[in-house]
């Protein structure tokens, strides 16, 4: 999967992407984040039962914090589609906006955008790559839903 670097602030979780960034010392409520933040990562990683996820502190609209709330919603190994997320937020054919508010979310994994698929099962798309999303569920063992 490569290196991860998890983005924080005093208030939660601001973001997490593919690299290396290296650990910082902040704030003590900074570090609190980030010591959590660390040890969900390590639980996912390890097949252990996940941990609470710490605070997130995203910043996005409230459509797509709307959206990324619905995905930590979504099973660990289980899958839901673009179209069923619109609906549920109360947006019959809003497919394509949960989609882009699915691409837009910077805690991939931890807010897990990668169990969105199409309708039909197709994978979709993924910020970090086709490659990764299908890793990420098959870890998962949503393997039948990769095809």
């Amino acid at each position: 999967m490569g290196s991860l670097t998890v983005t924080v602030c005093p208030d939660g979780l601001v973001a997490l992407r593919w690299g290396a960034g290296g650990r910082r010392a902040g704030s003590p409520a900074s570090e609190r984040v980030l010591d959590r933040a660390q040890a969900w990562l390590a639980a996912y990683f390890q097949h252990r039962p996940l941990p609470a996820l710490p605070p997130l502190a995203a910043e996005g609209t409230a459509f797509q914090r709307a959206v990324w709330a619905r995905l930590c919603a979504i099973p660990y190994g289980q899958v839901a589609t673009y179209g069923a997320i619109a609906a549920e937020l109360g947006k019959p054919g809003g497919a394509r906006a949960v989609g882009q508010a699915n691409g837009r979310n910077p805690i991939p994994i931890m807010v897990p955008c990668h169990r969105v698929v199409a309708g039909g099962g197709a994978l979709g798309g993924f910020s970090a790559g086709l490659a990764r999303k299908r890793w990420l569920l098959k870890h998962e063992g949503a393997a039948q839903a990769v095809g």
